[in-house]
């Protein structure tokens, strides 16, 4: 084991709540699982999935500064399991744009995303939301390419339209796809159903 639960809960102390050490065991949870089925390396999987966020979620390039913090932890471990950990969590971001390359990575990345849609996504994206005092619903373009966000204006329902909505068509694996279809309904529906409410058709 290249390290423990109790170990990388120590890392998350400040992250925020929807980057929190939950989000990660959450995480870690759905990789396992995709993991196991896909026929992935269950150490570096078991590894990156507990250390994927340490790089913060206030900063720039989190991934590729979580990637290095990485590197840094797992010193002592073969030196080709460090960088295969290092690798998947440099790559698990969907705004950095990095294309994960290994089986690893790619479940990583899918574990992480699943976690970013359905009812837990909603929840995430609201947690975000309110934290930084966004409104509960603004009317949002079809087409909007998150030109707003870091502003008020970007609320959750913006993140949705930018990124949440994006998510099911960017996965990897097959077992995730399989999961991401209910979990996308179930996203579509309620922010089509918040719209209604909002606007007083329900």
């Amino acid at each position: 084991m290249m390290i423990t639960v109790e170990e990388a809960s120590r890392l998350y102390l400040e992250n925020d709540v929807a980057h929190d050490f939950d989000h990660v065991l959450r995480v870690l949870a759905l990789a396992e699982g995709i993991g196991q089925e896909e026929g992935a390396n269950l150490e570096i999987v078991r590894a990156a999935a507990l250390l994927h966020d340490i790089g913060g979620r206030q900063r720039s390039f989190h991934a590729r500064t979580g990637a290095q913090q990485a590197r840094e932890i797992l010193q002592g471990h073969p030196p080709e399991k460090v960088e295969a950990v290092a690798q998947a969590i440099a790559t698990h971001s969907f705004r950095e744009k990095s294309t994960p390359q290994t089986l690893e990575a790619q479940v990583l990345y899918d574990a992480d995303k699943l976690d970013a849609i359905g009812a837990i996504g909603v929840a995430r994206a609201y947690a975000v939301s309110g934290q930084m005092g966004h409104r509960l619903w603004a009317p949002v373009s079809a087409d909007y390419q998150g030109e707003a966000r870091g502003t008020p204006e970007h609320t959750a329902v913006h993140e949705f339209v930018f990124k949440l909505s994006r998510l099911k068509e960017t996965l990897f694996t097959p077992r995730a796809k399989v999961i991401a279809e209910e979990r996308h309904r179930y996203m579509v529906g309620f922010f089509a159903r918040l719209e209604r409410e909002v606007k007083g058709e329900l």
